[in-house]
This record gives C-alpha cells, structure tokens and sequence, in this order.
C-alpha cells in the first residue's frame, strides 16, 4: 500500500468515532419546575428518579435534568418556566402543585407538561377531562383536597371531646384553600363540629395565626394541603407542641417532623408517576393521549409519642388502620 494511501486511510478510520458522535441524538433534557427549595424533598426526588429509571432513564447517562427551584417566592416560577421553555427541554414536570403548573402552562403551549396537583385538574383549567386531556398537560391528581373530611373525621376519633377545629389555610394558594374549606365545613355540619378559619402565606402570618389559636384555644387544628405549608412543617409541627395542640396534617412528612397525626394520598408514589409519564413523554407519548392518573394509596399515620403528650389515648381501632405508627 501507498503512503498516501495509508495515511488517508489511517485518517478516515480515526475520523470514525467524531463521525458516529456527530450522528448520536443529543440527550433528552427534563425541566423539573418546583416553587420550593430541594432540601426537603429528597425522598420524592429519588420516587422521581426511581419512576424515570422504570421507563429506562437514569440522569446524566441518558437524560439530563434540569431543575428550577423558586425557593417558596412564587413570583418566581413565569422566569423559571420561562427559562426551561428557552433551553428547549423536551419535557416540564411540575409536582409542586396548581402554581408552578400554571406558570408552565402559561410559558408553552407546545413543550409537554407533567403535572402533579392535589386539585381537580379540570377545574384548575389544566386538562379538557380526566380520560381525555387534550393539549400539552396530563399528570396526577392525588386527592389531598377531598380527603379533607376523611382527615377531620380520624381527628375527632383521636380526640372524641373536640367541638371547635380550627382549620389552617394559605389563601394565596386559591384552589387549594377553596376545596379545604369546603370539605371540612361539609364534613363539619355533619360531625357537629365548629370550624374556625385562619390564613397564612408567610411565616411571620403562621406567628400570628397560632398566637390567635393561643387566645381562642380550639379544641384541635387541621393544616391544609400547600406547598408553602409543607415547606414550613417543623414551624407549624413546633408551634403545635408548644401549645399542647392535637393537629391534623395531610402528608406523612409532618407526622414524621413530630406532628400528632397525618391521612393523605401517598405523594412520594406521585413523583414516582411523574417519572414514569415523564419518560413515556421522552419515548414519544402524546400527553393529549396520556389520562390523569389518580391515586390510590393513601396513608395514616400516627405518632403515638406526641399523641402520649397531649395527653390522648389512641383507640385500637385507630392503630390498626394506621399505615404507620411513630413511637
């Protein structure tokens, strides 16, 4: 063989490996919205992780991820969502909740959105119906909002003396706050029970709201589902303590922060279904097609540390629905 011949053929074959780079599809990207800080949210992270790698995705060997945290500033997430629309990520998930999905949704009409909420999707304007969304959006709906009258029902049985609940809401969280209080004022007339309403959307309002309850002493609380709530759990969990307050919270978290007892849909296997429809996304899924899913385990949880604190006796019929009991 010729020199040159060689030589030409030696580059042509080193050339290989650039020319089979060049013809790999890029990597799919994920933009992960969130109006909170990731600190506390470890757990539902890895359930995310753990449903994209059931469809056959792992971050950083074949998809990438891109997060946007608004550290609970909600006026935050239209330039957050904004910035995922320009990176041309190939899909949104949002499971923070009605505000992060809304500030997606008004960001793209075209990049998919997967969303997770506690609301009726339909109402919140997100999905044309369950079975059929149409559009850009499909996701979960987990029930937290209509579990509301299940939640005061356990509260009363743990403590059977109640008649005045108080009921704690972020009104700045509209859809949320409206489907809380009309479950628990429904659930109320039906239990007898008196329901007094308190708002806070900041820390320093969650200060005042249980320095009222320190003056009013309602015979138990009720927390309502929100994102900015369950960022401040070990606040409210700790003003609860401190005034021997029996409470009521919707996720697991709470209880597991030292709170008297938590009833609510299983959030972490929401972010594991966000995965999973996030990955059938990256395979080609139309959301359009995809239904919302809605959840169907839901978990009680007791601790019976604080319950001995304020002073409760636990029925047994209680502890042996409980999915969990904290000692």
């Amino acid at each position: 063989m010729r020199r040159r011949e060689f030589i030409t053929l030696v580059g042509a074959v080193a050339a290989w490996p650039l020319a089979v780079r060049a013809q790999q599809p890029a990597m799919p990207v994920i933009g992960l919205l969130d109006p909170r800080s990731p600190d506390a949210l470890a757990d539902r992270l890895r359930a995310f992780h753990r449903g994209l790698k059931d469809i056959g995705y792992v971050e950083r060997e074949n998809v990438a991820i891109e997060y946007r945290w608004a550290e609970n500033q909600m006026d935050r997430l239209p330039a957050l969502a904004a910035e995922l629309v320009r990176l041309r990520v190939g899909v949104v998930v949002s499971p923070g909740g009605p505000a992060s999905t809304l500030a997606a949704k008004q960001a793209t009409t075209t990049i998919p959105i997967v969303f997770a909420v506690a609301e009726d999707p339909v109402r919140l304007g997100l999905v044309a119906s369950l079975g059929r969304p149409g559009g850009n959006l499909t996701g979960i709906n987990f029930f937290a909002g209509e579990v509301t009258a299940k939640r005061l029902e356990i509260l009363r049985e743990l403590v059977p003396t109640a008649t005045r609940i108080a009921v704690l809401v972020n009104p700045a969280n509209i859809a949320s706050a409206e489907t809380t209080l009309k479950e628990a004022e429904a659930a109320a007339r039906t239990l007898g029970l008196k329901i007094r309403v308190l708002n806070a959307s900041t820390s320093r309002e969650i200060d005042a709201a249980f320095a009222t309850l320190g003056q009013d002493r309602p015979d138990a609380l009720l927390v309502g589902i929100d994102a900015f709530l369950a960022s401040r759990r070990v606040q409210l969990v700790h003003l609860a303590t401190l005034h021997k307050l029996p409470a009521s919270y919707p996720t697991r978290e709470f209880a597991e922060a030292g709170g008297l007892m938590s009833y609510g849909a299983d959030i972490t296997d929401a972010w594991r279904q966000v995965g999973v429809y996030a990955g059938r996304i990256l395979q080609g899924a139309k959301p359009a097609d995809l239904p919302v899913v809605q959840s169907d385990k839901f978990e009680l949880l007791i601790n019976a540390t604080i319950a001995r604190m304020l002073g409760l006796i636990v029925p047994a019929s209680l502890l042996a629905r409980a999915d969990g009991v904290i000692e």
